[in-house]
């Protein structure tokens, strides 16, 4: 039996299309990425009509119904709307059965230290200039711009030619929208082509558990709970929902947006009321209004997404207690108004996660996104079939309050299963002390040596030039001092390693001298470089007014923020600099630096301060009955990495910096100019950003390895490519 394309049906094209896409992708691998610029066009095609169609459907509908019609739309159909977030905030709180105990620690991220981007929710749901939002598609605001105006239409006379050619617009604009669909299958396959082509499925080996949870409830949501609402409480059947609803998620799936695909929930709902002769002028005028309002409301695509948090919390370690849960799910809600990239980051910030969770996010969000987008379509057919029902009395809450029961049940033991099938089938391991302590340099010198303190220079020597010194011994020699992570550490292969070793084998490099580096006694760090034994030091040394009486500082090179290292279950306490500042009996441990010169007395006159000789006291429980240790942020991260039962917090209203430098000898103006020219040089060429990323950040370098692809791995044809859109 053959396949006939021309005989099957547009959902099947759209699938035949998807499952084609996926294929070449794979097949090809990454040159299929040129294909997006077709998907982008059928995207664009699709999007032309939007915007037009919520103006008119709304305008119209609305226009047309009378005062009491036009409540009951909104009451009910508002009410049907709570009842879905409701259920779908609901179904989040059963997510963390499925989540096994793992031990968990970051590196820094910056946007520790970024005030989250605040929701503004005027600029999104009022139109001050309706213009300006339909140009910026600011679509909330154009939604109640066309509410307001078609609900001052009801009152008007004389109106029925202006409703009527809206409603021509609008079968007009519908009309536009399905011939486009009919390059669906064209732009579908470009769609996945070119996203398969290009993914790296190994990017989410962090998120597996994520990903499959939020996988499992999505199958639960859009599979079972929604559609078995509507087969339950109306009278249209299972399938037939699914049915019209299909090709809405399809295309919504691909496309990557429910917008696009607004007219065609339109069209299929009105098609199944007019399937069961309930061709109401009103049902219809409620789907039109609840179209395009139901698109600007978090659908529950969107609050699943917010589950992201509950993953964050336990993938932290620091899970959200029970008693939260009502101010998430509240908090969820508000802030899903807004778009996931600020929704997200804010949730972050108010249980005081950590932020760079948020670039997890991101990554997840490459194959979550298209099945919120799915779900989202499937909400919208939902939403307009059940407030259709609702407005001809063919609607039983009580039977849609039975299949939420049944859903959370389902929901509860699936996650319940799941999580134990995760404990026991995925092999887990802690490795962020292991991953620490095998970092290598990003470019190390061809020439180095680690060997015991040199003899000091001769008193001739001293006085000559340091850098005519280094010059003819052919050799720097670089002093770092114990417990200085992330700037200079021993590695497990015995190679001293960190943010200032990759500047200072740079350095080297660019003097044509080997590079020498010597563990010293902080303490007599200034002796050491006074007599020659060392011609800098290094390791994260901060700048303070007292030292600078001791040693002369290179110009600073980094900025590191002063924070607290606290218990994670303590990290809320320390949330904000008010609260601490408003701790009883608060007991800190700082090291004698921070005790002296670091500010903590002023910063944290409440406090009674401990000084510790080293910050491993502190992590090992050797400093007894503190609340927490003051301590610079990026430092202090990478120490909770060997401790991951600590976290980092830089509390909102603390913006102390502390400026990092190499410590030079007394009177060797010349050595020193020639350090902050080269820092200056360096810096500005990058050296720094990048040693940042991978030594702060813990960023690993964007080596990517061509993607697995059949063509190139299997057949070995290494010259392939596709010059389409070139």
């Amino acid at each position: 039996m053959t396949l006939n394309p021309l005989k099957l049906s547009m959902f099947q094209r759209v699938i035949l299309s998807l499952l084609l896409g996926i294929a070449a992708g794979i097949f090809f691998g990454e040159p299929m990425g040129r294909l997006e610029i077709l998907g982008n066009i059928y995207i664009k095609l699709l999007q032309m009509t939007v915007i037009p169609y919520i103006l008119v459907s709304l305008i119209g509908g609305l226009g047309k119904l009378d005062l009491e019609m036009a409540k009951m739309v909104g009451l009910r159909g508002g009410a049907l709307i709570l009842f879905l977030w409701a259920l779908a905030m609901l179904t989040l709180l059963f997510l963390p059965l499925a989540y096994p105990e793992w031990t968990s620690a970051s590196f820094f991220s910056t946007s520790m230290v970024t005030e989250a981007k605040k929701i503004n929710i005027l600029d999104l749901y009022i139109p001050a200039n309706p213009f300006y939002a339909m140009a910026n598609t600011i679509v909330p605001a154009i939604v109640l711009f066309s509410i307001f105006l078609g609900v001052a239409l009801i009152t008007v006379s004389q109106k029925e030619a202006f409703i009527l050619s809206m409603q021509n617009l609008s079968d007009a604009l519908m009309k536009m929208a399905s011939a486009v669909a009919k390059s669906a299958p064209i732009g579908i396959f470009a769609l996945s082509a070119a996203a398969a082509g290009t993914l790296h499925v190994e990017e989410f080996s962090r998120l597996q558990v994520y990903l499959e949870v939020y996988l499992a409830a999505w199958l639960i949501l859009a599979f079972f709970t929604l559609p078995m609402l509507v087969a339950r409480a109306t009278p249209f059947s299972y399938s037939e929902i699914f049915k019209e609803a299909r090709l809405a998620m399809v295309t919504a799936f691909a496309t990557g947006t429910v917008l696009v695909v607004l007219p065609m929930i339109a069209e299929k709902v009105k098609e199944l009321l007019q399937k069961y002769d309930l061709e109401d002028q009103n049902a219809f005028s409620a789907v039109d209004a609840m179209v395009p309002t139901a698109y600007s409301f978090p659908s529950v695509g969107t609050l699943l997404g917010i589950g992201f948090i509950l993953f964050g919390a336990w993938f932290t370690g620091s899970p959200i207690a029970t008693s939260d849960y009502p101010v998430f799910c509240i908090m969820g809600v508000l802030s899903a108004f807004g778009s996931m990239a600020v929704a997200i980051p804010f949730m972050l910030d108010f249980f005081r996660l950590p932020a760079d969770l948020f670039q997890l996010y991101l990554l997840g969000s490459v194959f979550t996104m298209r099945f919120a987008t799915a779900m989202a379509a499937m909400h919208g057919v939902v939403i307009c079939v059940l407030t259709a029902c609702a407005m001809l009395h063919k609607i039983s809450w009580r039977k849609m309050f039975e299949i939420a029961a049944l859903s959370l049940a389902i929901t509860g033991a699936v996650m319940t299963g799941i999580g134990f099938v995760l404990t026991h089938a995925i092999p887990y391991e802690y490795k962020g002390y292991r991953n620490l302590i095998s970092m290598e340099l990003l470019n190390p010198a061809s020439n180095v040596n680690h060997h015991a303190l040199p003899s000091p220079l001769s008193e001739a020597d001293r006085r000559t030039s340091r850098l005519d010194i280094i010059r003819s011994r052919g050799s720097l020699r670089v002093g770092y001092a114990k417990n200085r992570l992330p700037f200079a550490f021993q590695n497990k292969n015995g190679h001293v390693v960190g943010y200032d070793l990759e500047l200072l084998h740079k350095l080297a490099m660019d003097m044509g001298v080997r590079l020498d580096v010597v563990k010293i006694d902080w303490s007599k760090v200034s002796q050491e470089l006074d007599s020659g034994r060392i011609d800098m030091a290094a390791g994260g040394i901060s700048i303070s007014p007292q030292r600078a009486l001791k040693v002369d500082f290179s110009r600073s090179y980094l900025d590191e923020y002063l924070g607290l290292v606290v218990p994670d279950y303590r990290r809320n306490d320390f949330s904000s600099y008010q609260k601490i500042l408003d701790i009883q009996g608060l007991k800190l441990a700082v090291t004698p630096f921070r005790f002296k010169e670091g500010a903590a007395q002023q910063l944290f006159p409440n406090a009674k301060l401990t000084v510790i000789n080293s910050p491993r006291d502190f992590f090992r429980g050797k400093v007894k009955n503190v609340d927490g240790m003051v301590y610079t942020a990026q430092t202090a991260t990478a120490w909770t990495l060997i401790y991951p039962d600590w976290t980092v917090v830089v509390p909102k209203g603390l913006r102390y910096k502390c400026p990092m430098a190499f410590a030079m000898p007394h009177n060797q103006q010349e050595w020193r100019e020639f350090i902050n020219t080269w820092l200056d040089a360096s810096m500005k060429a990058g050296l720094g950003n990048k040693a940042y990323d991978y030594w702060i950040l813990g960023k690993k370098e964007n080596n990517k390895t061509k993607r697995w692809s059949i063509i190139h791995n299997v057949f070995g044809w290494t010259d392939f490519s596709l010059n389409f859109g070139r």
